[in-house]
């Protein structure tokens, strides 16, 4: 027979899990940020090595390096919840597509079948320490989903 008190202590457990789901959640929003920006300021500087540029290409790229590195980088993510996932959403200069999907109990990640629904096969769970810390390394996860197509375990072992 369950007490009351185990069952408050019980719910209050469950409570901390969604709540650190939620926590990381934003946290994977940060990191895929961080990526793009540091995806694009690397590809304006290769676009400035490149030979034969004058110098008002050359200023445009720099001009974009500033910009990135103030923060302007026109892709946001963000967090949607539903009755069972949080949707991680990109929103790229007027347009939202589904990043990825979380599911809000477990904390387990999926990538998107739809707009609606995520695909079968978990890809990552972020209450697991070591695969927490591996996607929120924004060198690891990307900006455009491509860490959602590969095994876990073989990059978190």
């Amino acid at each position: 027979m369950t007490t009351l008190q185990q069952m408050s202590d019980q719910k209050t457990a469950q409570n901390t899990v969604q709540l650190n789901v939620t926590k990381y959640c934003f946290m994977l929003c940060d990191s895929l940020r961080q990526n793009f920006i540091d995806y694009s300021i690397r590809s304006h500087q290769r676009s400035m090595n490149k030979s034969g540029l004058d110098l008002s290409a050359i200023g445009y790229h720099q001009a974009c390096i500033d910009d990135l590195k103030s923060g302007n980088c026109g892709y946001e993510y963000t967090v949607e919840t539903g009755r069972k996932y949080h949707k991680i959403m990109m929103n790229a200069n007027g347009s939202r597509s589904v990043h990825a999907f979380v599911d809000r109990k477990t904390g387990e990640v999926y990538k998107p079948a739809s707009i609606k629904s995520p695909a079968k096969g978990v890809r990552f769970n972020l209450l697991i320490i070591k695969e927490r810390e591996y996607l929120l390394n924004p060198a690891n996860c990307d900006w455009a989903g491509g860490y959602l197509y590969r095994n876990s375990a073989y990059f978190c072992s």
